[in-house]
């Protein structure tokens, strides 16, 4: 049965951006703007190569004829994306990839964030938005969520999966802590900066291998660090989403991850239960890319394995092309897992 779509949906990851530099300057204090100004900087229009203009995955053709790879302002978000959308969760990936000044990147990333509340949730009810902090500087990421975490549209603090050390080391720990001392979620978001090597083994060598490393092994890497490493037995009301890193991988990690840790339990103390209660307790997935097979038989077993009826959460992931996997998705939910997938896992998990 197909599975309906209306006006109760909602979406948990709408790309959006600056069309430049030149946007966030307003938001800048006076000296990063002429550092910015007289230094000539930039912004990466497509996050590094993370997502290059020509390639199928990075628009679908009707995002790029409308000109949204991503959209760069509010208004061009109302006029169809939101269409049938109880809410929509904003995602601005603009500071991944910025230079390695500490200092910098936190003034980036407070810009971003005031353009974000200003021009964006000032604009329309139904959205919200994930806030950035620096990921160079603990401190000033949690004076970050401390400044605007209790605004009524963020929702989420958004991190890269792709960092010098896992997010579950004990470094990063005061800013999960802030994050859930305020009832955000924490968004694991593919990508991040480039000279962070995407695999354990170093730097890849195409296009294609850091595709595939940055939306399933780096995920996986991070997912196992958070669980491991004690993350929510510390903070057990902490909440994290896996945004644009598709889900088919799950099962078979959390198999591998429950039985090894029947034999090594005696590393990880503080793990009370078997990981994969910990992941179904703690952890959401977007539908985004989808990553499944044609064949409906086979997209159900996944689907099943997975348990997508409480964990999967619908991303269109606009403006980027997944192909048909996302329908074959719909097509494969029953009603009572279509009305959970499309709006009642996101609107729990983000309080909407």
């Amino acid at each position: 049965m197909t599975a309906a779509v209306g006006t109760t949906r909602i979406d948990a990851e709408i790309h959006c951006g600056p069309s430049s530099l030149n946007e966030l300057v307003p938001y800048l204090e006076p000296y990063w703007r002429g550092y910015v100004l007289e230094g000539g900087l930039m912004l990466s229009p497509h996050q590094g190569g993370a997502y290059p203009p020509a390639a199928p995955t990075s628009a679908t053709p009707a995002a790029r004829a409308a000109g949204l790879t991503p959209a760069h302002d509010a208004a061009a978000v109302r006029a169809g994306l939101l269409d049938g959308l109880r809410a929509a969760i904003l995602v601005c990936t603009t500071s991944f990839h910025c230079n390695r000044n500490p200092y910098y990147e936190a003034a980036l990333t407070r810009a971003v964030n005031d353009w974000l509340i200003e021009e964006w949730l000032s604009t329309d009810d139904r959205l919200r938005a994930s806030m950035v902090v620096p990921t160079l500087d603990a401190e000033a990421a949690v004076a970050e969520i401390e400044r605007i975490g209790d605004h009524p549209g963020i929702v989420q603090v958004l991190l890269p999966v792709r960092t010098d050390a896992p997010w579950g080391n004990k470094r990063h720990r005061p800013i999960l802590r802030a994050a859930a001392a305020r009832g955000l979620v924490v968004g694991l978001h593919a990508w991040g900066r480039i000279g962070n090597a995407p695999t354990s083994t170093g730097l890849t060598h195409t296009y294609l291998e850091d595709y595939v490393a940055n939306s399933q092994m780096l995920v996986q890497a991070q997912l196992t660090s958070l669980v491991a490493e004690g993350v929510f037995a510390e903070l057990p009301e902490l909440r994290v989403a896996l945004l644009e890193c598709g889900f088919s991988w799950l099962p078979a990690l959390l198999w591998r991850f429950d039985k090894d840790w029947k034999g090594v339990w005696r590393e990880v103390p503080w793990l009370g239960a078997k990981p994969s209660e910990v992941v179904a307790r703690h952890i959401r997935l977007t539908t985004a890319p989808a990553q499944l097979p044609r064949d409906p038989a086979q997209v159900r077993e996944v689907l099943d394995m997975v348990g997508a009826g409480s964990m999967l959460m619908h991303a269109s992931d606009h403006p980027h092309d997944h192909g048909g996997s996302g329908q074959r998705l719909l097509d494969a939910l029953t009603p009572a897992e279509a009305e959970s997938v499309l709006a009642g896992n996101a609107a729990a998990w983000y309080g909407i």
